[in-house]
């Protein structure tokens, strides 16, 4: 038995709690239902001693185990502009929130290495970056056409600190917050 057969604590945990991040990672077999799974996979965690860890899908097949019909193991994984793209549309529409690389990858039902390797190679920046601009993005169109202050307007973008927004503002469009909203306008300054 090598380390990639071995059921580890660490790999235990992972099916308890249906990690997406060991997906690909390793697969499990259930010996009395002769099923195996992704680590994400939603099915009932079954009993630790009748748990097998694959290295990968086809040596689960190989040795006569059926994929879930839940998680679909032996499927193809998203292709990565896919998961690219995937990853972009959900930042897009929750950039305002709290979105951790890890959030993103489980939304993704990738794990976090995969997708900041993916979206970097694909989008030419990591995922936190892309959320990073998204939000600059957006806080322009607020500070050109609303009357709201700087601190709602960073609330509503996603950055609960205004320091940390002005800052973050300056350093990607090199103006405050305020000669941004004063330019767009044409006040002078």
């Amino acid at each position: 038995m090598n380390d990639k057969t071995v059921l580890t604590p660490e790999k235990w945990r992972a099916i308890v709690e249906n990690d997406s991040s060991y997906d690909g990672v390793f697969f499990y077999a259930v010996k009395t239902t002769g099923v195996f799974c992704r680590p994400s996979c939603k099915s009932r965690v079954p009993h630790i001693e009748n748990v097998r860890i694959f290295p990968d899908a086809q040596q689960a097949l190989s040795e006569g185990y059926r994929p879930c019909k839940r998680c679909n193991p032996d499927g193809p994984l998203l292709p990565d502009e896919e998961l690219a793209e995937r990853a972009a549309m959900i930042i897009g529409r929750y950039y305002h929130e709290p979105l951790t690389l890890t959030d993103l990858a489980e939304r993704c039902h990738t794990s976090p290495f995969h997708l900041q390797r993916t979206f970097k190679r694909i989008k030419g920046m990591s995922p936190l970056e892309y959320i990073s601009q998204k939000r600059i993005s957006e806080a322009c169109g607020l500070l050109a056409f609303s009357d709201q202050t700087i601190s709602q307007i960073a609330s509503k973008v996603g950055i609960l600190n205004a320091d940390y927004f002005a800052s973050l503002f300056k350093k990607k469009t090199g103006q405050t917050p305020t000669e941004f909203r004063k330019r767009k306008r044409g006040i002078q300054l």
